[in-house]
């Protein structure tokens, strides 16, 4: 059974926001986006008004990691 994800996951959502868009560099992605994609993930389970600007930035600075591995 696969795990539900929250907003304090940021490390698993990286993980599948980088398989969904494998060419997509974080760093142009904006806020809004962001968050719609992140709600809109098989497995994400949580309130959408639960997102802060913090959590946002910590999804994207580990898929960044993710990006930054995969791309050199």
């Amino acid at each position: 059974m696969t795990q539900k994800l929250k907003w304090t996951d940021a490390e698993e959502i990286a993980l599948q926001l980088e398989e969904k868009f494998p060419d997509l560099d974080p760093l142009t992605v904006r806020f809004p986006d962001l968050h719609r994609w992140v709600c809109e993930l098989p497995d994400f389970e949580d309130d959408p008004k639960a997102s802060s600007e913090g959590k946002l930035e910590a999804v994207q600075m580990a898929w960044l990691e993710e990006y930054r591995d995969t791309h050199g």
